[in-house]
């Protein structure tokens, strides 16, 4: 009657189970003391070699002959050793500098963002002694990138986040990190074959083709579509933009070829053209009503709409700007694509300190979601991601 429907096998079954829990439980946490009793100076004797030589071994460092490091490296393997990395770069006081290269920008932009996560990781990882220098770029200049680039290089910081710029200006910079010896990590775009210690962005080319179904869907069949640029000088801002506009010719071309797509380049140092440029354009257009901006500057579009009273216009871009919500709040932009800007810039951080002081495996390629941000859910974004 106790047992109810339950057999005396399934009793005894539960009992087994949970006896298997308890040695398995009891045997783990012996394994766990006798890992706290383990001292260097116990391996160092196992092995025949110098306390200071299993140091060099733990971290990795030079000085240590093949044969030794062997020795050290087998008893490690047979005590299955875990050297506890948090106490010890606690213990060692190591200062650890890093520095980011970014493109110039202003309150309120995009790297605003950025800026704020590394900042948050910093103070997260304040007990390393660790800080961080920041550095600027023209992004629309030839050679604004390696100047700052070499100001980096005479810091001799211990770890560089860069945002790449055109593919060959980005190899001869972190040629000569990786001749420094110094690691450094993607943000925002990729240049995989350049094999940084990891990336942190969206993937750009799926993105544009992410864009270019979500833009076909709210075209509703319309004929001709505009795509806004900023350029200086014929110079996109970014490798990200680039591959985001591949990502939407690649879609269009499979999809709706006979769509009309015309291009509106909007000049990033002259922006009092602005106006005159897209009413120059609408006026040779007028039967144009959809369009998009692959950069984060869609309220330049989406404000010039307001101004004048259109409401048939339907425009996508990326980026949750305070600007770019205010648009999308007021129905100017319909979509916006946002891809995380504060993580991208804490787990930049992140990944240095793991990698340089934790000696931690860290994953080289980490794309942010692509999320599509409408008027319906941007109150559930807005506190995470908007620059205020």
């Amino acid at each position: 009657d106790v047992l109810g429907s339950r057999g005396l096998g399934d009793v005894y079954k539960r009992q087994f189970l949970l006896n298997a829990h308890i040695v398995q439980y009891n045997k783990v946490k012996r394994m766990e003391k006798q890992q706290d009793r383990i001292r260097i100076k116990d391996i160092a004797q196992m092995a025949g070699v110098s306390v200071g030589t299993v140091d060099r071994v733990l971290h990795s460092r030079s000085g240590v002959s093949e044969s030794s490091r062997i020795k050290v490296e087998e008893i490690l393997k047979k005590l299955n050793y875990q050297p506890n990395m948090y106490a010890s770069a606690l213990a060692s006081n190591k200062k650890y500098r890093f520095a980011y290269l970014l493109p110039s920008h202003n309150e309120g932009d995009y790297w605003k963002d950025v800026e704020r996560g590394m900042q948050q990781a910093i103070t997260r990882f304040s007990d390393f002694n660790v800080s961080l220098s920041d550095y600027y770029y023209d992004q629309y200049e030839s050679g604004a990138f390696i100047e700052s680039g070499m100001r980096i290089l005479d810091a001799q910081p211990d770890g560089v986040i860069l945002s790449p710029t055109v593919e060959e200006e980005t190899e001869q910079f972190v040629n000569l990190l990786r001749e420094a010896g110094i690691p450094y990590v993607f943000i925002d775009s990729n240049i995989a074959r350049l094999e940084p210690l990891a990336f942190y962005g969206q993937h750009a080319q799926r993105s544009g083709y992410f864009a270019a179904r979500m833009l076909r869907l709210l075209a509703k069949g319309e004929p001709e579509i505009v795509i806004f640029r900023q350029i200086n000088e014929g110079r996109l801002g970014s490798n990200q933009q680039l591959h985001r506009e591949e990502g939407f010719y690649e879609y269009m071309k499979e999809h709706c070829p006979e769509l009309k797509m015309w291009e509106l380049n909007l000049y990033a140092k002259q922006p009092g053209e602005d106006a005159s440029l897209l009413d120059d354009f609408f006026a040779a257009h007028p039967n144009v009503k959809c369009g998009i901006t692959f950069n984060s500057k869609a309220y330049i579009i989406g404000e010039y709409m307001q101004r004048h009273g259109r409401t048939d216009f339907h425009l996508m871009g990326y980026d949750l700007l305070r600007r770019n919500v205010a648009c999308l709040k007021a129905g100017s932009i319909d979509f916006v694509i946002a891809q995380q800007p504060t993580v991208q810039g804490y787990n930049s951080i992140e990944c240095l300190c793991n990698h340089l002081i934790l000696r931690k495996k860290v994953k080289d390629c980490n794309y942010m979601p692509i999320n599509l941000i409408t008027t319906e859910n941007i109150d559930f974004y807005f506190d995470a991601h908007v620059n205020e």
